[in-house]
């Protein structure tokens, strides 16, 4: 009798730490919770590097030169993201055009009749009121990046020789992406999430949160590289190394451009790093951002993760960072910004993409 006693008791105990009975099961009316869900993974998608969540003073940190005060300095908390190393390049941008000519007709998954191409573009036309179109000529002339930037925005330039042959050589694969707008930026990130997506739903593996731009917040944290009231994302306050060599591609002086050694863009890991082992966050392209475009934006932006979407839906223009290979020292301060109109292809605007960390702690993070 003892001896089964002992038995029963250490079944009991051997069922219950595995889970097979009392509050694991619901048994006896027990709150358990919805069972067997799904394990979950936070993969770093290839190409990305983790950015850790904290707090950091965003804003100017130097003179306002401009009396423009439309980047006043405040403390704010961000959570943590991935974020792509490089700005997209050409290469990378061309799988997506590829795979939209040629594929994007095809089922997202087995459950659905909508295709890439109509789901993009019932989600541009429900979000931001833009339609990419359906038929094979609207989708070509809306993902294809537009080459004629390198001679609408330079007259007098003799730019021929980009325009024919910066995104089709395979000399400049490795060079950023430019004369896509904002809304092309958009759906590339949207076609990203679901191709990642996709792949790993057919290995029995959980959707990641989406790929998207990065917050005006998001991009200053990230460019900072964990330094706190620095006009640039390196030590010191000069654009110049102790052997004088530059630290970023843009406009040295009066109009030396070869003065870094590129006079146009330059390949997307060119130049050093920053701390969190970004490319070429100043310079090279601006990028674009999630965020409408505010003067007064910062003023009332919330503290924790904010970003500015205008209520009316009715603000055309984009935050755009970092400044590019045309553009003075000025911009390559991480607290200076500026816009561009999102529907707007310029020669010297890229962009790269963020998704966001599922944990939320620093533990959760992985000890990021």
């Amino acid at each position: 009798m003892k001896r089964t006693t002992l038995w029963s008791l250490l079944l009991l105990f051997v069922a219950a730490g595995c889970g097979l009975v009392g509050q694991q099961t619901g048994k006896n009316g027990e709150l358990t919770g919805v069972m067997k869900r799904p394990a979950w993974d936070n993969p770093n998608p290839l190409g990305m590097v983790p950015i850790p969540a904290g707090s950091f003073h965003m804003g100017q940190n130097d003179q306002d030169v401009t009396y423009s005060q439309i980047a006043h300095n405040r403390q704010i908390t961000m959570s943590g993201f991935y974020m792509d190393e490089t700005e997209i390049e050409n290469n990378e941008y061309r799988q997506f055009v590829n795979f939209m000519v040629d594929n994007g007709s095809q089922p997202l998954n087995s459950n659905t009749s909508d295709s890439y191409i109509t789901y993009i573009s019932d989600y541009l036309k429900a979000n931001y009121d833009k339609e990419m179109g359906t038929s094979p000529e609207e989708v070509k002339n809306f993902v294809y990046p537009d080459t004629l930037v390198w001679i609408r925005d330079f007259t007098y330039a003799y730019n021929e020789p980009l325009t024919e042959n910066y995104y089709w050589h395979p000399a400049f694969d490795k060079y950023p992406v430019v004369g896509t707008d904002w809304y092309q930026a958009q759906a590339f990130c949207l076609w990203r999430s679901l191709r990642f997506d996709s792949a790993r739903i057919a290995s029995g593996r959980m959707k990641i949160p989406r790929f998207r731009l990065p917050t005006e917040a998001e991009w200053e944290y990230a460019a900072r590289g964990g330094f706190e009231h620095k006009i640039y994302p390196w030590p010191g306050p000069y654009i110049r190394n102790s052997r004088g060599c530059l630290f970023a591609n843009y406009k040295p002086g009066r109009g030396d451009y070869i003065a870094d050694n590129y006079e146009y863009t330059c390949p997307v890991n060119a130049y050093w790093p920053n701390d969190y082992g970004l490319y070429n966050m100043p310079g090279n392209v601006a990028e674009w951002c999630e965020d409408d475009y505010e003067e007064s934006g910062y003023t009332y932006a919330h503290d924790l993760n904010p970003v500015y979407r205008d209520p009316t839906r009715k603000n055309s223009r984009r935050v755009i960072r970092g400044g590019s290979w045309k553009d003075v020292g000025y911009y390559l301060s991480v607290g200076s910004r500026t816009y561009e109109y999102a529907d707007t292809n310029k020669s010297f605007v890229g962009f790269r993409c963020v998704t966001s960390l599922l944990g939320r702690s620093r533990a959760a993070q992985g000890g990021i």
